[in-house]
């Protein structure tokens, strides 16, 4: 069992349980999602910006702008590899790290209850 506050008043203890598995269960998982979303999102527009731009451009003179932004477009595809590779990256070591701390936090409490009742 979670103990969010082991030395706290018990009415403290019954606010706290409630955030508490709130935040486990939908806090952290939401915040990984919205933070991978939303580098997805902005490496997708970005991309579809240069590339609209080139569609637009490239038939038309002077041809530079239109290099350029197929030659950024292109550029991009390889950054947004990287960055989908670096959240991947990160979403895993945050996953890790919050199950981590899970797991922490149970054995202290386990721990806590077998000093105080004695040996099981």
């Amino acid at each position: 069992m979670i103990n969010p506050a082991p030395i706290a008043p018990l009415w403290i203890k019954f606010l706290l349980a409630p955030l508490e598995v709130l935040h486990m269960l939908v806090i952290r998982p939401f915040t990984l999602a919205v933070r991978l979303f939303a580098n997805m999102f902005a490496g997708h527009m970005l991309l579809l910006i240069f590339s609209l731009g080139a569609t637009y451009l490239l038939p038309r003179p002077p041809y530079i702008f239109g290099v350029t932004s197929l030659l950024l477009a292109i550029i991009l595809t390889g950054f947004e590899a990287l960055i989908a590779f670096l959240q991947a990256y990160v979403i895993t070591v945050l996953t890790a790290a919050y199950i981590a701390g899970a797991q922490a936090s149970a054995e202290s409490t386990h721990t806590v209850d077998t000093a105080e009742n004695g040996p099981a």
